[in-house]
């Protein structure tokens, strides 16, 4: 009766998971050899994970187009802006940004669809923006064990995260409302990112060059967030998306906020401070009256 709902709780979780073990690589992994990893990773197991359900013969060519233009907004420039927001920001403030996709979405509603915004999503935009702005305000300065000092090169990347998370998840949704199953569209999505960036290795640049050598635990930890995130968690909110209302989904699945707020406290021993549950709470608040 709640699948829907379920799927979209269990996604949020798994996001969370994931923001903490690419937390885990800063200083550890370059940025474009962990989104090779990653975006690989989620390929061959959404692959074989479509290939074991027969979820290839649900996707016709021109759902392959939509998904193709959401793999771009979606994975290829998302994931790349969101991994290095959480490299120069941590995954606290990341996933607070990531709150902005559905005022996002609400905007290029109206710019591009002629939708209207009525006064409750104008409230529910105005909460997200208050939370985000509480909740990294209540950072502070100091110099506490787990604290996370304000990068706004990571503030910006953030907000990147969520106007191409928009756009993707728009473009993603005439495919998966035609009956696309939702592993396949995840494994088109991430194999057409991860040939994006193989490609990208041959670019004659020292900044895309692959590392030499890369350990055990930052491969593990990299195919591990691969597995939450892209993997299982993208794929638990499509499943989510093709089976309840988008609303509810959009809300439910916005929790990681909240979520990853437990899981920084059991990791660092710090308890965030008051001000970052109650930012959280609003962002989700907030997009609960837009979505809803």
């Amino acid at each position: 009766m709640y699948l829907a709902e379920i799927l979209a709780l269990c996604a949020a979780i798994c996001i969370a998971m994931s923001s903490m073990l690419v937390s885990e690589l800063r200083g550890r992994l370059p940025l474009l050899d962990l989104a090779r990893l990653q975006m690989g990773a989620a390929f061959f197991m959404t692959a074989a994970a479509s290939l074991a359900v027969g979820g290839w013969r649900t996707i016709g060519l021109w759902q392959l187009g939509f998904l193709a233009v959401s793999s771009l907004f979606g994975i290829i420039i998302a994931s790349t802006t969101y991994f290095a927001a959480i490299y120069t920001a941590g995954p606290r403030t990341t996933a607070l940004l990531f709150s902005l996709t559905a005022p996002f979405a609400v905007l290029f509603g109206y710019l591009f669809l002629g939708e209207t915004i009525d006064g409750q999503q104008g409230a529910g935009i105005a909460c997200v923006l208050l939370g985000i702005l509480l909740a990294i305000g209540a950072r502070g300065t100091a110099k506490s064990k787990g604290t996370e000092r304000i990068s706004w090169l990571g503030i910006v990347l953030g907000v990147v995260t969520a106007l191409g998370q928009a756009l993707g998840s728009l473009a993603a949704r005439p495919a998966m409302a035609a009956g696309a199953e939702p592993f396949t569209a995840m494994a088109v999505r991430s194999g057409i990112a991860a040939l994006f960036f193989l490609l990208l290795m041959a670019v004659p640049h020292p900044a895309v060059k692959p590392a030499a050598q890369i350990g055990k635990r930052p491969l593990s930890l990299a195919v591990g967030s691969a597995f939450f995130g892209v993997g299982l968690g993208m794929s638990l909110l499509m499943a989510a998306l093709a089976h309840g209302s988008v609303g509810i989904v959009s809300t439910l699945s916005s929790m990681t906020p909240v979520v990853i707020l437990p899981m920084i406290w059991a990791r660092t021993g710090a308890v965030p401070p008051p001000l970052a549950w109650l930012g959280a709470a609003l962002a989700v608040a907030g997009t609960a009256l837009i979505s809803l």
